[in-house]
């Protein structure tokens, strides 16, 4: 469809002699909240890594916006309106909070290195909104109070909550959250999850996530997408996908029947 943001088709990617991700599909239309579950080693963070630029899938296609991205960098794919967080966060620990958004949002913020040197009204102007646009964004989250601490400072779960702030100051279209509720208590995620919804309908982007807390996946994906050994084996609505034989085996290492997933 032609307002479709992302539209991975039959993407495959092998290192050396092992097949990592199989014909992979999947077209993410605007403002859609989608699941990207499995079990460990389903090849989740290496379709993050292809639909960001970070790997170059070894046959199939991806566009962005209807832009083929096999031969961008990542951040020519940022700038097409994709960001993301990662499984293991990756902050500037030794920079501020308020820097670390800034950086994220820095393709928005043109001014040459002449300028910047030079401290001219130009490159004033472009950093006081610059630190406006972060404090907004930190205030949503909850960290404006903290915006000069050292990243590293913060406890475990506000530094996600930061990831996540640095990824939203690209402006993306699409935002790719990889395990956001790792490291997480229950309190902590079920604050998450409402979160997201926020960031979702206040923003007005799609959302694709990968996740393991299966009770924030059900509760709040529209559509989920199962990935074992690198194959899609499952794709719907999660009251579709929690009751699906072929994902509950895949989960539990049987037949289960009468099982569900949570």
């Amino acid at each position: 469809m032609a307002n479709e943001l992302l539209n991975a088709r039959n993407v495959t990617i092998r290192f050396g002699g092992l097949t990592a991700v199989a014909d992979f599909n999947l077209a993410i239309q605007p403002h859609e909240l989608i699941g990207l579950i499995g079990p460990n080693g389903a090849g989740k963070t290496t379709v993050f890594n292809m639909l960001t630029g970070v790997y170059k899938p070894t046959d199939g296609t991806i566009e962005v916006s209807g832009v083929p991205t096999g031969k961008l960098k990542p951040f020519d794919i940022t700038a097409l309106g994709v960001a993301r967080t990662f499984q293991n966060i990756r902050l500037f620990k030794d920079l501020t909070v308020l820097d670390n958004v800034k950086i994220g949002g820095h393709i928005h913020y043109k001014y040459s290195v002449t300028s910047a040197v030079l401290h001219t009204n130009r490159f004033q102007e472009a950093e006081r909104v610059a630190e406006d646009d972060a404090m907004r964004l930190l205030s949503i989250f909850g960290l404006q109070s903290r915006a000069q601490f050292l990243a590293k400072n913060l406890p475990y779960g506000d530094q996600r909550r930061l990831e996540i702030a640095r990824a939203l100051a690209a402006r993306p279209k699409l935002l790719l959250l990889d395990e956001p509720a790792a490291g997480l208590n229950d309190r902590e995620t079920h604050d998450l999850m409402n979160t997201i919804h926020d960031i979702r309908d206040r923003f007005d982007i799609a959302i694709l996530l990968i996740e393991h807390h299966m009770e924030l996946v059900m509760g709040i994906c529209e559509r989920i997408i199962v990935l074992n050994f690198g194959k899609t084996i499952s794709q719907g609505a999660p009251s579709y996908v929690r009751n699906d034989p072929v994902v509950i085996e895949a989960y539990l290492g049987e037949p289960a029947d009468d099982a569900t997933m949570i």
